[in-house]
């Protein structure tokens, strides 16, 4: 194969990687939106599906009412730092050390809140728990009233491809909602082909997150 074929050949699997990463991006909401809003009207609060692009996480759909209580609902388009958002930590945990370390370099940890991580080892003893639990979560590190729970989506190749979050007043956010988040995000996750499993969530009783440790 000459330089001119290669290069072309190069640049058409681009634009097919490229192509393949929109449309899972379109399946995932389309195979989501279901199982978000069963989720929401088991629990009443807003359920936000994200993506990763770059250093962010953008919102994607959502699920929720007025009615829910909360002040802030992030709009569909709206984006917002992976390490100060629940479902931005959980493609964090997916990451090598060596990605997490440089992620802290690029952007410098800035925080949004007294309760945000702003400090490489207290992100990386988050992102342990994240791994461990399979349930990521956001202490008011955002948003001051306003906590998280993420678990994640796998495509059919077993990559992270989007979380699934719920919101909820600080003082409302339920233990028990864990199982049922990560049995809406399985359900989604082979829908689009995912055969694994993943970690099961800590229990209420057993929740190692606590306001000292950041969230």
């Amino acid at each position: 194969m000459d330089r001119p074929e290669s290069g072309s050949y190069r640049l058409g699997m681009r634009f097919l990687e490229l192509g393949n990463l929109v449309k899972a991006r379109l399946n995932v909401r389309e195979v989501a939106l279901t199982p978000m809003r069963q989720l929401y009207k088991q629990i009443q609060q807003p359920i936000s599906l994200s993506v990763r692009q770059g250093d962010e996480i953008v919102y994607v759909e959502r699920a929720y009412s007025e009615r829910s209580g909360m002040q802030v609902v992030r709009a569909i388009g709206g984006h917002a730092p992976l390490h100060l958002t629940s479902n931005g930590k959980l493609f964090l945990a997916a990451d090598d050390a060596q990605q997490v370390r440089a992620y802290a370099m690029r952007t410098g940890l800035p925080g949004k809140t007294h309760f945000s991580i702003t400090q490489l080892g207290d992100l990386e003893h988050e992102l342990a728990k994240v791994r461990q639990y399979g349930i990521a979560r956001d202490n008011e590190e955002l948003e001051l009233g306003v906590r998280c729970m993420a678990a994640g989506i796998y495509d059919d190749q077993s990559k992270l491809i989007a979380g699934l979050s719920i919101s909820a007043p600080a003082d409302r956010l339920d233990e028990s909602w864990a199982p049922r988040l990560q049995a809406t995000v399985q359900e989604i996750s082979v829908a689009l082909g995912f055969s694994g499993t993943r970690p099961a969530p800590a229990q209420a009783t057993a929740n190692p997150y606590s306001r000292s440790q950041h969230g």
